[in-house]
C-alpha cells in the first residue's frame, strides 16, 4: 500500500477509489494550499493529485523522494517542472479530451454575453434603470455574419469554432500547423497569419497552450492592431494576455471589450480591470461542469492507480 497525496476536495468519488488500494491523505482546508503545508505532506509520498494552481518543482520533488507519479487535474501542465520529472522517472498525467467541450461552451458563453451586453444588461435591470424598451438601449454586436478568429485550433478551439459556425460566423485561425483537410473543411476555417488575425477579427477567442512564445503574446501592440470594435476572450492560460496592457487598451476604447475565465497573476486581476464596465469577469469556470469535475478527478486517480501496479496511464505526458 502507497500513500498518496490529494490536494484538494474534489467532486466525485475519486478518492475513494483511491483509498481502496492506498493510503489516502486528502487536504481538505481552503486553497489554495500553503506551500509550506505542501512541502509538510508531500514527505513520503508515491502518489499525488495536484492542482494546477500549486507549483510542482525541485522544491517540492526533492521532499517526495519515493515519488512515482504526478496527476494534474488539468490539461495544462506548466506548473510542472516536466523535465526535472523525466530525468527522476515520475510520471506526470493529465486530463485532456474531457473538458473539451465543456470549456469551448464556457468560452462560447462569454462570447454572447459579449456580443449582446448580457451582464450589462443584468446590472442595468436590477439597478432599477429599466424604465422600458428603447431603440438604442444597449446595442451589440451579431454573430451572424461575423468574422471569428481562433487562436490555438486545437480540441478546444475547434470545439469552439464549431460553435461560432454554427451561428453563422466566419472562422480565420491561427495555430502551430495547418489542421488537416478532414478536420479544416467541415469548418471552412481559414488558416491565416496571426496580426492578420488580429486585424480583421470581430470576436478573438484565446485556447493556445502556455509556452515561451505564448506568453505576452497579446501585448499592448498587438492588443492595438485590433478593430475598435473587436472583442478578445480568454478562457486559454491567463499570461497569454498582457493584463495591465488589456486594462490600458479598454479604459482607452482601443477595443470594445473582452471577457476572461483565466489571468496573468491568478487569482490577482490587473489594478483597474474589476472596474471597467466594458469586461466579463468569471472565476475561471473552464471545465466546470458537474460530469466534466468528476471525470477529471477520476482519470488522475485511475492514472495513479496505474502508475501505481506497474501498469502504463492512459494520460501520460512524460
Amino acid at each position: 500500500m502507497a500513500r498518496v497525496l490529494v490536494t484538494a476536495r474534489l467532486p466525485g468519488d475519486a478518492a475513494a477509489l483511491l483509498a481502496r488500494e492506498h493510503e489516502v491523505d486528502h487536504y481538505e482546508g481552503p486553497l489554495p494550499l500553503p506551500r509550506s503545508e505542501l512541502f509538510r505532506r508531500v514527505e513520503g509520498v508515491e502518489g499525488l493529485l495536484c492542482l494546477l494552481s500549486e507549483k510542482i518543482d525541485r522544491e517540492v520533488m526533492d521532499r517526495a523522494p519515493s515519488l512515482k507519479v504526478i496527476a494534474n487535474y488539468a490539461v495544462g501542465t506548466d506548473n510542472v517542472d516536466l523535465a526535472l520529472a523525466k530525468e527522476r522517472g515520475i510520471g506526470v498525467c493529465n486530463t485532456p479530451g474531457v473538458l473539451t467541450e465543456t470549456t469551448a461552451e464556457l468560452a462560447f458563453a462569454l462570447l454572447l454575453s459579449l456580443s449582446r451586453r448580457i451582464v450589462e444588461g443584468d446590472k442595468f435591470v436590477r439597478e432599477g434603470r429599466f424604465t422600458g424598451w428603447e431603440p438604442d438601449l444597449l446595442l451589440g454586436r451579431d454573430i451572424f455574419g461575423a468574422q471569428v478568429g481562433v487562436v490555438g485550433m486545437g480540441r478546444i478551439g475547434q470545439a469552439f469554432a464549431r460553435r461560432a459556425k454554427a451561428c453563422g460566423a466566419r472562422i480565420l485561425y491561427t495555430n502551430r500547423g495547418r489542421l488537416p483537410p478532414e478536420q479544416e473543411g467541415p469548418l471552412e476555417a481559414r488558416l491565416v497569419p496571426l496580426d492578420d488575425l488580429v486585424r480583421e477579427s470581430d470576436f478573438i477567442s484565446v485556447h493556445c497552450p502556455l509556452t515561451k512564445e505564448t506568453r505576452g503574446l497579446f501585448s499592448r501592440e498587438r492588443l492595438l492592431r485590433m478593430k475598435p470594435t473587436a472583442y478578445l476572450i480568454n478562457t486559454g492560460r491567463g499570461p497569454v494576455v498582457d493584463e495591465a496592457a488589456l486594462v490600458e487598451v479598454l479604459r482607452e476604447g482601443k477595443i470594445a471589450g473582452a471577457a476572461l475565465d483565466v489571468y496573468e497573476k491568478e487569482p490577482q486581476l490587473a489594478p483597474g480591470l474589476a472596474g471597467l464596465s466594458n469586461v466579463v469577469l468569471v472565476p475561471h469556470l473552464g471545465s466546470a461542469s458537474v460530469a466534466t469535475r468528476e471525470e477529471m478527478a477520476r482519470m488522475c486517480a485511475r492514472d495513479i492507480l496505474a502508475v501505481l501496479a506497474g501498469q502504463k496511464p492512459a494520460n501520460k505526458v512524460v
